[in-house]
């Protein structure tokens, strides 16, 4: 493929992909959005959905990573030129913020209305403390909406989480190959795919909120800073890096497993 398939394919699949899943966050997070108070089953398989639209949308043009974790693992597995790296991560990085600052003005006056509430104003500065003894900062309000944190915070604990749950999912995207006599799944796969990464929330992501793909975090957290949200609060940079290094560790891991276990 060409290299404006992968960045109109990663960029416009990776968009799509953090618009329907961040707006599923949104939905339940936000005052005023019939959703309020969906639960964690609405988030898992709202991600889920999100994952499948985006993977069919880009799988035909661009192989549908949409996260840099997968890309390392299938450079690392054979499938993809680690000269194609770079405009990989850098098309995810741009989509996934594209699809942040696509959640942002779907949900405006959500945002507005939630972010000016007083019961939240109230709330804030007894929250805006720190929130264990290492002194990290507590996460704005509707951070939660464009990135993930930790239940407990341990960098070791958040790291390991990350591993875990990305080599499944790296795993699972690069056996595929294996089934139909070597043929793969075709388009079967990225419902494959979706049904995994639900699996992965509902099973894997109650420590860290189940980044498992470094744009997915990072570029909806970048969008974070700069969006001009009233009483948003920190976006928690102190945390950011482990939502980026733990699922590529993954991912390696994932691509290096591959091929000493199924090659």
């Amino acid at each position: 493929m060409s290299s404006s398939d992968i960045f109109i394919g990663e960029t416009i699949g990776t968009a799509v992909l953090i618009l329907l899943g961040g707006g599923v966050c949104a939905a339940v997070t936000l005052k005023r959005s019939k959703a309020k108070d969906a639960g964690w089953l609405a988030i898992t398989f709202g991600w889920g959905f999100a994952v499948l639209t985006g993977a069919y949308l880009a799988g035909g043009v661009s192989g549908a990573h949409l996260n840099p974790a997968v890309t390392l693992g299938l450079a690392i597995e054979g499938g993809t030129k680690w000269s194609d790296v770079p405009l990989y991560l850098g098309s995810q990085l741009l989509g996934a913020m594209i699809g942040a600052f696509l959640v942002w003005v779907t949900y405006m006056g959500q945002f507005k209305a939630h972010l000016t509430d007083p019961e939240i104003l109230a709330a804030q500065p007894a929250e805006e403390g720190m929130v264990d003894q290492k002194s990290a900062p507590k996460a704005g309000p509707v951070l939660g909406i464009f990135s993930t944190g930790p239940e407990i915070r341990n960098a070791v604990q958040n790291v390991l989480t990350e591993v875990i749950a990305t080599v499944v999912l790296v795993l699972a995207i690069l056996t595929q190959g294996l089934n139909d006599g070597g043929n793969g799944l075709g388009v079967l796969g990225a419902l494959i795919t979706a049904l995994v990464v639900v699996g992965i929330g509902l099973s894997l992501g109650g420590p860290t909120g189940y980044a498992i793909n470094p744009v997915r975090d990072l570029g909806p957290r970048i969008i974070h800073s700069v969006l001009p949200l009233p009483n948003k609060g920190s976006s928690d940079w102190s945390y950011a890096w482990v939502p980026v290094v733990g699922p590529l560790i993954g991912g390696a891991i994932a691509g290096g497993l591959y091929n000493v276990a199924f090659k």
